[in-house]
C-alpha cells in the first residue's frame, strides 16, 4: 500500500481556506499529491496558507491542470464524490467501503479522490471519467458537506484501514490507466455503434453501464487490451459483413 500513489484532486475550488485546510488534512494522513482543477482562486494566497499551517509545502507543489480528464491522464483508477442521485449515480460506495477496496489498488498504480466543486459538485461527464463513486451518508437537515469536511472524513477512513492493514501482503496487479480506458471506451462506442448496438442519439445511456460495470472490475491493462482484441475482431466480422451485402446489391 504505496500512500505515494494516493492524489487528491480538488475541481474548480472556490475557497482559498478550503484548499489550505485540505493540504493539512493530507499531511495528516500523509498523502502528497493535490491536484487542482482550473481552480477559481489562487491556492498560494494568504488564506490558503494560514489553514494549511505546516502543510503550506503541499500547497507549493500542487499541481493545476485545465480539465479533470488531464488531471487523470495518469491515474490506474479514481473515485468520485458526489451527493447528487439519479439515473446515472448508482452503485455508491461509503468512504470506509472505499477505502477498503482503494487500499489494495495503490500496489497497482497511481489512485484518485476527486472531490467537485464547492456549490454545484461534479458534472455527470465528470464522473464518466472515473470507475467509482463515493457518497458520505448524512441524516440531517442539510445533505451536502463542506470541501474540506469531505476530504478529512475520506482521509481519515483511509489513515484508520491503512493503519490496520500494515505488513499484509499486496498483489502485483498493475491497473489500467484512466487513459487507456477511454481508449477502450471511445472503441467500444465506435464498433457498437457499427453494429447498431447502441442507440446513436444517445449512445451514453448504455456506455455509462459498461463504465460502472467495468469500474467495479478494476481492470488490469492486460484486460483492456483484451477488451481491445473483441471489439477488433468485431470490427473484422462487421466489415465482413457489409461487403457480403455490397456483393449481394451488387449482384441484384
Amino acid at each position: 500500500m504505496n500512500l505515494d500513489n494516493l492524489s487528491v484532486v480538488l475541481v474548480e475550488s472556490r475557497g482559498e481556506r478550503n484548499i489550505g485546510s485540505v493540504a493539512r488534512a493530507m499531511a495528516n494522513f500523509g498523502v502528497t499529491d493535490l491536484r487542482l482543477v482550473a481552480p477559481v482562486v489562487d491556492h498560494l494566497d494568504d488564506e490558503a496558507r494560514k489553514m494549511a499551517v505546516k502543510a503550506t509545502p503541499l500547497l507549493e507543489q500542487a499541481t493545476v491542470y485545465p480539465d479533470l480528464k488531464s488531471a487523470l491522464d495518469d491515474c490506474h483508477y479514481a473515485y468520485a464524490t458526489t451527493r447528487r442521485f439519479g439515473k446515472y449515480r448508482v452503485d455508491f460506495h461509503h468512504p470506509d467501503t472505499a477505502v477498503k477496496e482503494l487500499l489494495p489498488l495503490l500496489d497497482g498504480g497511481r489512485v484518485a479522490m476527486v472531490f467537485g466543486r464547492e456549490d454545484k459538485g461534479l458534472k455527470t461527464e465528470e464522473l464518466d471519467l472515473c470507475q467509482r463513486l463515493i457518497t458520505i451518508p448524512t441524516c440531517g437537515t442539510i445533505a451536502s458537506m463542506n470541501l474540506a469536511q469531505s476530504v478529512v472524513i475520506c482521509l481519515y477512513e483511509l489513515g484508520k484501514q491503512y493503519g490496520e492493514a500494515l505488513g499484509k501482503v499486496q498483489g502485483e496487479r498493475k491497473l489500467a490507466t484512466i487513459e487507456q480506458l477511454e481508449v477502450l471506451f471511445d472503441h467500444m462506442r465506435e464498433t457498437l455503434l457499427r453494429i447498431k448496438y447502441l442507440n446513436p442519439q444517445n449512445p451514453e445511456h448504455i456506455m455509462r453501464s459498461y463504465r460502472q460495470m467495468f469500474g467495479r472490475a478494476a481492470l488490469d491493462d492486460r484486460e483492456v487490451r483484451i477488451l481491445r482484441g473483441l471489439m477488433s475482431e468485431i470490427d473484422i466480422v462487421e466489415d465482413e459483413r457489409r461487403e457480403l451485402l455490397g456483393n449481394v446489391d451488387d449482384n441484384d
